[in-house]
């Protein structure tokens, strides 16, 4: 199964729960994440103010960020190339990145 890298923005955690409100989507993508590692898949997650060395210690981050800045974080990966940008996708993406079949994506 591929590798699925994100690189989060600055934030707190990567939840979603924590600060003055709830952010849905981070909740969301969270648990989309789970949702592949329980499927098998490896995920990982980096936070720019937590691990900033990820992030210059990548390449394609280092230039992703340099030529579109910090709009373009979330930055996704699969396999060491870019997927997504300035979003966080949708199980169903994530699903078919990873090569998670039909039948576990509901």
């Amino acid at each position: 199964m591929a590798r699925l890298t994100v690189y989060d923005p600055p934030m707190c955690c990567s939840t979603g729960v924590c600060g003055p409100s709830v952010d849905k989507t981070l909740v969301r993508f969270a648990g989309d994440l789970d949702w592949a590692k329980g499927h098998g898949a490896d995920v990982e997650r980096y936070n720019l103010s937590r691990q900033p060395h990820a992030f210059v210690g990548n390449a394609v981050v280092k230039t992703a960020l340099r030529e579109g800045g910090s709009k373009c974080l979330p930055l996704i990966l699969v396999d060491g190339c870019i997927v997504s940008q300035g979003t966080y996708p949708s199980r169903e993406m994530l699903a078919a990145w990873l090569g998670i079949g039909e039948e576990a994506r509901a």
